[in-house]
């Protein structure tokens, strides 16, 4: 049971109790009832499943729509490589046609058919790390691991919710990681889904929380389930924002501002939060009109042809959507997280653990 993907963009009574919410409570009741009905059973162990030969990192979320996964997986697998790791990446595909098996994402590859995000992470890797996707994640891990068997560490976008992942969580004494990702929505009205945002329980369990709010934001309220458990910030940067179709053409956001009017110019974001996008943009000068559209939408010429406007502003994961499309006024802005320390130290002791069980697929 989902509820998920009747919502590609959030609406609003999800931020705060009211008549909506409460009318749409007993629906959000059963779907409790079913989550901890899939727990209990996953407690028991009433299903066998063999573990993963490597250790795996989940970077999800509870909430519904978009919290910056995807700078923090490219983020982790940079670091990994740091470190000394072999990291394989893997996805669900969100938006994109389904396939009947696993599939490899290059830099090149169709958005339409493997999805926006698992693209946009070959584009900014480089391809360095193989990607693969297909909504049966532990299917999607025999795959990279057949074609890849250099891999020794998956990192997982998005996932928590998938039942058919066997894991053993570092908090058990395992090698496996689970990040739940948090920003400065957090948990809206704290209803389940569908009259709230949340996929899960608040307090549901994690290894850590990390916080991708804006360093203004960092002084937001912290809810008491968070305060004393490990939570590690990962502030978003934007860097230089370059041509859509003239990668070398690069300029500061605060450069642009200075050029163009704020009439003149216009933010597009297809994200699960587009505000942090267009709040980001501000900080650095950029006052534009702000055109919010669902997750993972797709864009024609026609739809940018249609804006009045001598600048137009974009995200990454926008730009890979937008192969084909000429317009010189597209201007592309990367945002990326950098990884901490102490974040750093803390993933590689879990990851050095011992097996802690001897099983391989």
């Amino acid at each position: 049971m989902s509820f998920a993907n009747y919502f590609r963009k959030a609406p609003t009574f999800w931020e705060r109790r009211g008549p909506t919410s409460l009318l749409l409570w007993p629906l959000s009741w059963v779907y409790g009832l079913v989550l901890r009905v899939r727990k209990l059973i996953s407690d028991l162990r009433i299903i066998k499943e063999k573990p993963i030969a490597v250790p795996v990192i989940i970077v999800g979320n509870i909430r519904v729509g978009g919290t910056g996964k995807t700078p923090i997986v490219i983020a982790l697998a940079q670091k990994l490589k740091e470190l000394g790791w072999t990291p394989g990446i893997i996805s669900r595909g969100y938006g994109a046609q389904a396939s009947s098996i696993p599939t490899s994402v290059t830099s090149n590859s169709d958005p339409s058919i493997v999805g926006d995000e698992p693209v946009l992470i070959a584009q900014r890797t480089g391809s360095q790390f193989p990607i693969w996707v297909y909504p049966k994640r532990k299917e999607t891990i025999t795959a990279l691991l057949k074609h890849h068997p250099e891999v020794n560490v998956i990192i997982s976008d998005d996932g928590l919710q998938h039942a058919g992942l066997s894991r053993w969580p570092a908090r058990e004494g395992g090698r496996d990681i689970e990040f739940v990702v948090r920003d400065e929505r957090g948990e809206g009205n704290r209803f389940l889904l569908p009259a709230g945002p949340l996929r899960e329980p608040k307090t549901r369990d994690r290894d850590a929380t990390l916080m991708t709010a804006s360093p203004s934001q960092r002084s937001m309220p912290i809810h008491e389930y968070f305060q004393g458990r490990r939570t590690f910030t990962l502030a978003p940067q934007l860097g230089l924002a370059y041509q859509l179709n003239h990668f070398s053409n690069q300029q500061t956001l605060e450069s642009i501002a200075d050029q163009y009017l704020p009439k003149k110019m216009t933010a597009v974001a297809a994200l699960g939060n587009p505000q942090r996008f267009f709040d980001s943009l501000q900080k650095h000068g950029v006052v534009a009109k702000c055109i919010s559209r669902p997750d993972h939408s797709s864009y024609t010429a026609q739809f940018f042809n249609d804006i009045d406007a001598k600048c137009i502003l974009i995200t990454e994961k926008d730009a890979v959507k937008c192969a084909g499309i000429t317009d010189e006024r597209i201007w592309v802005v990367p945002m990326s997280v950098n990884i901490p320390d102490a974040l750093s130290e803390w993933m590689q002791s879990i990851l050095q653990r011992p097996d802690p069980n001897q099983y391989t697929l």
